[in-house]
């Protein structure tokens, strides 16, 4: 049975303009997302991969329209969001919601929990009174938390527990779409594992569908079934995670693969150490951007752009292929 899918994601650009002078003229760009295309479909978790600075962030927002995108397009269920009206945009917000890399800045510290996690419920009008505290009192205790959590403020829990809150107002409005920004980043490896097997449960119990961003690619091997690998702004490879692990197609994807810890002490693994620093965004290389540091280097990677090509469902932009 054909997987449906819930967002596609079609040519999207996000560009920052540089300005000089008295004038504050437009100079040139930043281009932190630089023409991607792919899809989600409903149920899945699809994880992004990248160094930092690549664009993960920033594809997530935009995708949103937290931020709006320089060009492209983001199809909701058939529905165009960029460009849309923003009363258009306000009856989607319910069924599309984040949760943030930070767990303590992204809630308010003046509200208590019970505040924070019924203010989207207030916004929507879609509880109030009793109702509106049973539902806050349901979601803290789907996430594992105590009714009686919802009085205190988030300064008094643990950076798990003020996740677990962020997750909860994600859940509130009941949504569709989850997307989470490194929400295991600043959080003990101990906590982590917690974090994560929540998510999964949840899905599994709402029927969630999860772009999840991080950096840290054995996490995202756990909770993923599907993997997109960025490089300054574009995506260069996106395949099922076990194609993605184990067999690579992209030397950016095995440079980043040998660098992943392994449990067994005694266990060979040649390392590959990319030479240089990631160039700048505001003035990426001609060409396949990836090929000032890349061993595999040819001609035509210095002049032209890979195409995105589908290989047996497996992604890839590198004109080794």
């Amino acid at each position: 049975m054909a997987k449906s899918p819930l967002i596609e994601i079609r040519n999207l650009k996000k560009y920052y303009p540089i300005r000089k002078g008295l004038l504050k003229r437009v100079v040139n760009h930043v281009k932190a997302v630089d023409g991607l295309d792919f899809t989600i479909y409903k149920g899945e978790t699809l994880g992004l991969v990248g160094e930092s600075g690549c664009g993960k962030s920033t594809t997530g927002r935009t995708i949103l329209q937290l931020l709006q995108p320089t060009e492209g397009e983001v199809i909701y269920e058939g529905k165009n969001l960029v460009g849309m009206r923003h009363s258009q945009l306000r009856k989607l917000r319910k069924s599309m919601q984040m949760v943030f890399q930070d767990p303590y800045a992204s809630l308010d510290p003046r509200l208590t929990v019970g505040q924070i996690i019924a203010e989207p419920i207030e916004i929507h009008g879609l509880y109030s009174g009793k109702e509106k505290d049973k539902r806050v009192h349901e979601l803290l205790h789907v996430v594992g938390l105590n009714s009686y959590h919802a009085k205190r403020h988030p300064h008094e829990f643990s950076g798990g527990q003020r996740q677990r809150i962020g997750i909860a107002r994600a859940l509130a409005l009941e949504p569709k779409l989850i997307v989470a920004d490194e929400p295991v980043s600043a959080l003990d490896v101990s906590i982590q594992s917690q974090v994560i097997n929540l998510l999964q449960d949840l899905q599994g119990q709402f029927g969630l569908t999860y772009l999840f961003i991080a950096h840290d690619l054995s996490v995202v091997k756990h909770i993923s079934d599907r993997v997109g690998v960025m490089y300054l702004g574009r995506m260069v490879e996106l395949a099922d995670k076990n194609e993605i692990y184990e067999s690579p197609l992209h030397p950016y994807t095995r440079a980043l693969l040998s660098a992943v810890p392994v449990p067994d002490p005694l266990a060979k693994r040649e390392r590959i150490v990319l030479q240089g620093d990631v160039p700048s965004p505001a003035n990426p290389p001609q060409g396949c951007t990836f090929h000032p540091r890349c061993a595999e280097c040819m001609d035509i990677c210095r002049t032209k752009r890979p195409e995105w090509k589908n290989i047996n469902g497996h992604y890839v932009a590198c004109h080794l292929y």
